[in-house]
This record gives structure tokens, C-alpha cells and sequence, in this order.
């Protein structure tokens, strides 16, 4: 079973989402990263870059696949995890710690949209 932590929200798309202020931390799921398997790479955008909820905003490759990154949120991108650039595996090992971006969110009440723990969960059991 995969790891889901309550208090967080979560995307159809497997991405979830920390709020704190109006700073979004996003990254994808336990669930999302067993499914990939070994991640070898995370493309990810620009700090300064817009990204708009329901869009994509970069990719991850596994040695089985791609999957596009798909926004939770709508903002400005503040910060990407440097440290995936040359430890994409890191997600891997924890999908939680180890997030993508951090955007100043456009619109917080748009968070309530995304989907809580047990919700995410049914998808995940489905």
C-alpha cells in the first residue's frame, strides 16, 4: 500500500500539494513514483516561470517511462529542489521529503478543489 499522509492535498494526476501561506510545495506521490519505478530524471521548470493548474509543468522518466507533471496549482514558480538534478532517485526513496516546486499560489481557496487523503486514497485503491 502506498504511503498517503493526511493534511496534504492531492491531484488526480498523482501530484500532491503542502499549502503554507500562500506557498504551495509540489511533488508526486508515493503511489505515482512506485507506479514510474526507478526515476533517472526530473524536468523540471524555471524559477519565475508561471504554471497554471491542470497543466503540465515538466515530466519524470523512469527506466519503464515518462509521465508529464501536471499542476495543482495555479502561481509563480519561487524555488525548485536543486538537489534532483543530480539525485532524480531521491524521489524514489521518498516521494513526501523529496518535493519538485515551490509556487506562490495566484489563488489559495483553489486548493479546497484538490482532492484530501481519503479521497486520493479511493483513486489509488481503484
Amino acid at each position: 500500500m502506498s504511503k498517503i499522509i493526511e493534511g496534504l492535498r492531492y491531484a488526480d494526476s498523482h501530484e500532491w500539494v503542502k499549502l503554507e501561506g500562500d506557498i504551495a510545495t509540489v511533488g508526486i506521490t508515493d503511489y505515482a513514483q512506485h507506479a514510474l519505478g526507478n526515476i533517472v530524471y526530473v524536468d523540471m521548470p524555471e524559477v519565475g516561470d508561471e504554471v497554471v493548474a491542470g497543466e503540465d509543468f515538466g515530466a519524470v522518466e523512469s527506466v519503464k517511462a515518462a509521465s508529464d507533471l501536471i499542476s495543482p496549482v495555479s502561481g509563480e514558480v519561487v524555488e525548485i529542489n536543486e538537489a534532483l538534478e543530480d539525485a532524480p532517485e531521491l524521489i524514489n526513496e521518498d516521494a513526501f521529503e523529496n518535493w519538485i516546486m515551490k509556487v506562490k499560489v495566484s489563488d489559495t481557496e483553489a486548493i479546497d478543489e484538490l482532492l484530501d487523503a481519503a479521497a486520493y486514497a479511493k483513486i489509488c485503491e481503484e
